[in-house]
C-alpha cells in the first residue's frame, strides 16, 4: 500500500511540472525593449542542481568537458537571430545542451511553407509569431532555462542594445544587410559571431571577430548587387541542409563558450548535401578596415536590398504595360495572346495556366540570339507572368527592348502580382508556394 501511495504522489508530482510548463508557455509574451538582464551574481549559478546532473549526465562525464563546461553554459548567454531553417535546430541543441539564457529574435510569424525545414514550429502554429513558437518548443525540452523571444527586425537603432548584452551570437538570417548589421555590432561590442547558410544543396558555416579572426566585412567589403543575391524563398532549399548547419552554429557556439575555441575562425566550412561531402576552404586574414567599425550604418541603403526576407515587390514598368489578374483572367483563354510564364521550369511543373508557355526569365536578360531561339517574333500581343510579379517586369522590360532593336512592333504586358494574385482574385483553388 506505501509503494502504491508513494508511486502516486510520484505521478502527481510530475502531472504538476508538466502543467507548470504548459502555464509558462501560454505566459510566454515578447520581451520589451530595451532589454534589460539582470547582472550574473547568483549563487545558484556557481553549482549544479540534482536536476541538471542527471539531464546533462552524458555529456558532463566527458574528460574534456565536465562539470566546469556544464557551469560555463549554464552561465552564458547566446543571441539567435533569425528563428527559421538555421535558427531552429541551433537554439534546441543550445537548449538541449544547458545554455542559461537564449535571446531569439524574429520579426517573421509561422508559414506552412517554413515547416518542412523549420522543424521546431508546428501546423497549429502557423500564423504564430516565430520567436514565441520557437520559445515554446525550447520550454518544452528544457524548462529549466530563460528564453527571450525578441519580436522585431535589428536595425542600427537596437542591435547595439540588444546584442550587448549577450556572449555569443548567432547569425541564422538569410540577407546580406542583417549580415553586415551583426558583423558591425559584434565587432564594436567584441563578440564572436556564428555565421550560418544554406541554399538549394549547399550549406556554409564560418566564425567572425573572434581571437583576432577575420570579420564579415574583410572578407566582403562591399555588399554584392541585390539581383546576385538569392533566399530561399526564390532559390529553394532541402530541408536537411539547414539543419546541418544549425546543428553545428550550435557546436562551435558551446565550444567557444566551454573551451573558448573554435576550428573554423579564418575557415570557411563548405558543405555539399548532394555529395554528403564536407571541405574547409582558409580565408583571407584579418584587415585593418574590417577590423574596425566605429559607428552603424542605414544597412538597407549600403546593400540596397531589405534587411527581411518578405517578399517584396519592384515597379520598374508603366502602368499601360500591366494587368491584374481579373483583367486577365477576363481575357482567358488564351488565344489572341501569348501568356509566357517565366518561372524556372521546377516551378511550372508545380502548377500552371492553362494554354501559357514556360520561358525562364533568364532567357529573356541573355543576348538576342537566344531570345529568339526561345520566343520567335511573334504576331500577337505578349503577357509575362511570374509568382509574385517580379520577375515577369524584368522579362517584359528586357523583350520589350529585343523587339525595340528588331524594330518589331510587340504590344508586350506582365500580370501585376503574379501567380499570387490570381490565386488571391481568381482561383483561390491555385497552389500557393
Amino acid at each position: 500500500m506505501k509503494k502504491l501511495l508513494a508511486e502516486r504522489d510520484a505521478m502527481i508530482e510530475v502531472l504538476r511540472e508538466r502543467l507548470k510548463v504548459y502555464e509558462e508557455m501560454d505566459e510566454l509574451r515578447p520581451v520589451k525593449l530595451p532589454l534589460h538582464l539582470p547582472e550574473l551574481h547568483n549563487q545558484d549559478e556557481e553549482k549544479l542542481t540534482n536536476d541538471e546532473i542527471a539531464r546533462f549526465s552524458r555529456q558532463i562525464i566527458l574528460p574534456d568537458f565536465r562539470v566546469k563546461s556544464q557551469l560555463k553554459l549554464k552561465k552564458s548567454r547566446v543571441l539567435v537571430v533569425g528563428c527559421g531553417g538555421l535558427g531552429c535546430p541551433s537554439a534546441i541543441y543550445l537548449a538541449g545542451a544547458g545554455v542559461g539564457t537564449i535571446g531569439l529574435v524574429d520579426f517573421d510569424t509561422v508559414d506552412t511553407s517554413n515547416l518542412h525545414r523549420q522543424i521546431m514550429h508546428t501546423t497549429t502554429r502557423v500564423d504564430e509569431l516565430k520567436c514565441i513558437s520557437l520559445a515554446k518548443s525550447l520550454q518544452e525540452l528544457n524548462p529549466n532555462l530563460k528564453y527571450l523571444p525578441i519580436h522585431t527586425a535589428l536595425n542600427s537603432d537596437n542591435a547595439l542594445d540588444i546584442i550587448k548584452a549577450f556572449d555569443v551570437v548567432l547569425d541564422c538570417t538569410d540577407n546580406v544587410a542583417t549580415r553586415y548589421l551583426l558583423n558591425d555590432v559584434c565587432v564594436m561590442t567584441g563578440k564572436p559571431l556564428v555565421s550560418g547558410s544554406a541554399l538549394r544543396w549547399e550549406g556554409q558555416l564560418t566564425i567572425y571577430n573572434f581571437q583576432g579572426g577575420p570579420t564579415y566585412r574583410c572578407l566582403y567589403p562591399t555588399p554584392p548587387p541585390p539581383s546576385a543575391v538569392t533566399n530561399c524563398s526564390d532559390g529553394g532549399v532541402l530541408g536537411v541542409i539547414p539543419g546541418v548547419i544549425g546543428v553545428m552554429q550550435a557546436l562551435e557556439a558551446i565550444k567557444i563558450i566551454t573551451q573558448d575555441t573554435s576550428s573554423l575562425s579564418g575557415k570557411l566550412l563548405l558543405f555539399d548535401g548532394q555529395e554528403s561531402r564536407f571541405r574547409t576552404v582558409k580565408l583571407r586574414p584579418r584587415t585593418e578596415d574590417g577590423g574596425k567599425i566605429n559607428q552603424l550604418i542605414d544597412y538597407v541603403q549600403f546593400c540596397g536590398s531589405g534587411a527581411t526576407d518578405k517578399d517584396e515587390g519592384i515597379s520598374i514598368l508603366d502602368k499601360s504595360q500591366r494587368l491584374t489578374a481579373a483583367q486577365l483572367n477576363d481575357r482567358m483563354p488564351v488565344g489572341n495572346f501569348l501568356l509566357v510564364d517565366v518561372r524556372l521550369d521546377t516551378e511550372f511543373e508545380i502548377a500552371s495556366l492553362p494554354g501559357s508557355k514556360n520561358i525562364p526569365v533568364d532567357v529573356f536578360q541573355s543576348n538576342d540570339e537566344t531570345i529568339e531561339k526561345h520566343l520567335a517574333a511573334p504576331n500577337q500581343e505578349v503577357v509575362f507572368i511570374c509568382r509574385r510579379g517580379n520577375d515577369s517586369q524584368r522579362a517584359c522590360a528586357a523583350f520589350k527592348q529585343f523587339c525595340d532593336r528588331r524594330g518589331l512592333q510587340v504590344d508586350v504586358k506582365d500580370v501585376i502580382g503574379g501567380l499570387h494574385a490570381w490565386a488571391k482574385n481568381v482561383d483561390k483553388s491555385f497552389p500557393v508556394y
